[in-house]
């Protein structure tokens, strides 16, 4: 059995390591951040803003899916009365920055993806650090993925259920950008973390954390977690929810195959030595 190649350092070299990397990825995401800051009109008037409009892709394809079940009346979307407002001196040129930093961070995710892989690296064996490509292009893809699942499908759904809500006629929506913002950034970041699901599984699985046996044991109880997600995230019908819970229980799946191979290529490493 290959032996981990673990150079010999004390807590503070690693901290002095870790160190390092937050600073280099800080710099990733501060230079894509200022190419973002120029480019603002199109990020938010085609980007941000996007979700806003009933051409928006993701309504024109539920309203044609909803044509094909005889649902257009519910599914078909004709007005999104969202006024966005701004009600702090600095707000539009703070959202200016903070959106920049953001889409900074998703721009660089793939440098942030190698710094983190050479920091862990000494800890693992030398036939796993040849996967150091192949890692960040997954990982990378993973997360870009998740972040288009989220623009396209969790923000549009919730900012239409959400500007469709009346509790009152008396009530009038007059949304602040930050708010409106949050909702655009929660949804796709969180989204394209939660899309690293099989490689956080593989991790978990290698320190022993979790195993495919405790995975399969709690499917259940994650289906049901994630369907009530997606009835309060999509609109009051079986099919957009089924259309948000799929992509999620799919890469469910895929974790604990990852995590059954994991521990085969465990067991395999154990008879061997």
């Amino acid at each position: 059995m290959a032996k981990k190649n673990i150079k010999e350092m004390s807590f503070l070299d690693h901290l002095e390591e870790l160190r390092w990397l937050l600073v280099r990825s800080t710099i990733a995401i501060l230079v894509c951040a200022v190419v973002a800051f120029f480019f603002s009109d199109f990020i938010f008037s085609e980007i941000i803003f996007g979700p806003k409009s009933p051409d928006f892709v993701t309504y024109q394809f539920f309203c044609e899916l909803g044509k094909q079940f005889d649902m257009a009346d519910t599914m078909c979307i004709t007005e999104i009365n969202l006024p966005i407002q701004n009600r702090e001196m600095g707000g539009q040129f703070s959202m200016h920055m903070w959106t920049s930093i953001t889409v900074g961070f998703i721009l660089s995710f793939p440098f942030v993806l190698w710094e983190i892989w050479k920091f862990i690296s000494p800890a693992l064996y030398d036939n796993e650090k040849k996967y150091a490509i192949s890692f960040i292009i997954v990982s990378s893809i993973l997360f870009f993925v998740g972040v288009l699942f989220g623009y396209y499908l969790i923000a549009p759904l919730s900012v239409q259920f959400f500007a469709s809500y009346i509790l009152s006629p008396e009530i009038s929506n007059a949304i602040d950008i930050d708010s409106y913002v949050s909702l655009m950034k929660t949804s796709a970041i969180a989204s394209g973390l939660l899309f690293e699901l099989p490689i956080i599984i593989y991790f978990l699985t290698k320190i022993g954390l979790v195993n495919p046996t405790f995975l399969r044991k709690y499917r259940k109880y994650t289906l049901v977690i994630v369907l009530i997600v997606a009835a309060i995230i999509t609109p009051p019908d079986v099919i957009s929810q089924v259309i948000v819970t799929i992509p999620i229980m799919i890469l469910y799946e895929v974790s604990i195959l990852i995590s059954a191979i994991v521990v085969k290529n465990q067991e395999k490493e154990k008879l061997k030595a």
